[in-house]
């Protein structure tokens, strides 16, 4: 078994070998504007295959267009989720939720352990093991279950259409009887997953594109979807995958370049995030006021404060005749099909768990479910 802090104890999470397979349950999400569903019908056919009993509420796929017929007829009965084995969300769950939750219940799904650690809290007290889909580790072999990956192409592809919506200006180059329109330039900035989707999406639409981030290692990416690399001498190089936190010094010198380079650009596509921390401030009011009118900013990292200084969270305004939206929860916004990449990392995660009977039997020492354990399964509750 696993503590709050990934450290392994004599308690292992089992089913009753007297019991059929596990019963997961799969309730509809509750926050504002979440259209996914954590579980697919494809995904559930799967997981019932091999003997694990998947209890759907009813109505839980009706935003990503997947009425209970669809889950009935993958196998699935439509119950209340709530008392299964195993409960699986995309959103955190409320303070409700939490407590309709049965003691010794494990709960899977994006849990936001560094931006809200009081959601650790209240599931210990609750006595419900919980794994983080956000906490998965990014190493080779977790690389099905990676969902902030999965739904980051998500983001990175609608932030492209979004600009270009919002944009006065075509992407494309267009050669027509009255004269030739040249192509719109677009810089992505922080090329992670996110950014790198949006690289390609905005390259296919047309656009001139480049990419800029701290971490050098990223520029063959960048050059390999026909982009331009930004150089601007600063290099962060962090761990799992992300930029390590700039010192001082280095965020006012990224700043003053940046703020000298966003002035050329037609779009200005944003994704840089620290891990638990406010984001950084990439674009400057002064680098908006630079723009040319009828430029555009999106920024992913809304939900973080945002990587540009005149960012409303939620909201799309014009400040200096530029454009800014800061959307939130994009993946929901194509429920489809962030719903079925969703629904394979956490199968994964499932299977990971379990023996050939559906039945849980995690390893205590996997590293996977080490790392992504927030909170565990309460002394005594063999369930």
């Amino acid at each position: 078994m696993f503590d709050a802090l990934g450290v392994t104890s004599s308690q292992d999470v089992t089913s009753s070998p007297d019991q059929p397979g596990t019963r997961v349950g799969v309730p509809r999400e509750s926050r504002a504007g979440e259209r996914r569903v954590a579980l697919v019908p494809k995904t559930v056919e799967k997981l019932t295959s091999r003997g694990v009993r998947v209890v759907v509420e009813s109505g839980a796929g009706v935003g990503a267009l997947m009425p209970d017929e669809m889950f009935l007829e993958a196998g699935a009965s439509i119950e209340d989720p709530w008392d299964a084995d195993v409960v699986v969300k995309v959103a955190p769950p409320t303070d409700e939720e939490i407590r309709r939750l049965r003691r010794g219940a494990v709960l899977i799904g994006f849990l936001a352990p560094r931006s809200d650690p009081e959601i650790a809290t209240k599931l210990r007290a609750a006595g419900v093991q919980a794994f983080a889909m956000e906490s998965i580790p990014r190493i080779s072999r977790a690389q099905s279950m990676d969902a902030l990956s999965s739904q980051a192409n998500v983001a990175g592809y609608k932030a492209v259409l979004l600009a270009a919506d919002l944009s006065t200006r075509f992407f494309p180059m267009l050669t027509t009887a009255a004269g030739t329109v040249k192509p719109a330039s677009a810089l992505v900035l922080g090329v992670g997953v996110a950014g790198l989707q949006a690289l390609a999406t905005a390259k296919r639409l047309g656009a001139r594109t480049t990419g800029y981030d701290v971490r050098p290692e990223v520029a063959d990416q960048v050059r390999s979807l026909g982009a331009t690399w930004l150089d601007l001498g600063i290099e962060a190089v962090g761990e799992g995958g992300y930029a390590r936190e700039l010192t001082e010094a280095e965020r006012a010198e990224q700043k003053h370049r940046l703020t000298e380079a966003i002035s050329g650009f037609d779009i200005v596509i944003t994704t840089a995030l620290v891990p638990g921390r406010r984001a950084p401030i990439l674009v400057t009011a002064e680098a908006v006021k630079g723009m040319r009118p009828g430029s555009v900013i999106v920024d992913l990292a809304g939900e973080a404060e945002g990587n540009c200084e005149l960012t409303e969270p939620g909201q799309v305004v014009v400040r200096h005749d530029v454009t800014i939206a800061a959307p939130l929860n994009l993946p929901a916004t194509m429920p489809e099909h962030a719903s079925e990449l969703y629904a394979r990392n956490v199968q994964s995660l499932l299977e990971l768990m379990m023996d050939d009977q559906g039945r849980l039997r995690p390893d205590s020492e996997d590293e996977v479910l080490v790392r992504s354990c927030i909170t565990r399964k309460p002394e005594g509750n063999n369930r």
